[in-house]
């Protein structure tokens, strides 16, 4: 799993004898992950530039969008819940929370990788369908803008890792 795309790390360790053990130790112990690269700046002081070469991509971004939607929904079910009483709303953030569940254990498996990514996709098609039934009838912006916002950004992860997974 990645950590970072092209970040870069900006550290202002001078070269003075005094610390130049600081500047070592950081190129030996992330050398792998976070290469040191001394550079000068106009003003004629060295800096140490600590850049991040590792990417993250969308396969390993769908279990971790699956997880945190399925919290939201359920959660959002059961605030709705507390609430005002809304037996549906908790049905369908349970129905959510138990579809995205799924979905992130199947995830987890090589083998079972594109079905969980598929069964994400529909399940958060299904969701955006719903709450942008709900934005054009109510009229409300809170709460069914906010979701939709997040279905369809849900449902942009998991078709890219789906997409991702099947080439």
């Amino acid at each position: 799993m990645g950590c970072c795309s092209n970040v870069s790390f900006f550290s202002p360790l001078p070269t003075r004898p005094s610390l130049s053990h600081i500047s070592s130790t950081i190129t030996t112990l992330d050398a792998p992950r976070f290469p040191a690269h001394k550079t000068r700046l106009h003003s004629g002081t060295a800096t140490t530039r600590l850049r991040c070469n590792c990417q993250l991509t969308t396969t390993d971004l769908a279990p971790l969008t699956s997880a945190a939607y399925g919290t939201l929904l359920f959660g959002g079910g059961l605030f709705a819940f507390t609430r005002s009483g809304s037996k549906g709303s908790l049905l369908g953030g349970l129905t959510g929370a138990g579809l995205m569940g799924t979905a992130y254990f199947l995830m987890q498996a090589s083998e079972t990788k594109e079905l969980g990514d598929a069964l994400a996709f529909g399940s958060a098609l299904l969701f955006a369908c719903v709450f942008g039934i709900r934005l054009a009838a109510s009229r409300k912006l809170v709460p069914a803008g906010p979701l939709l916002g997040v279905s369809l950004g849900a449902l942009a992860v998991f078709i890219l890792a789906y997409l991702q997974d099947k080439v």
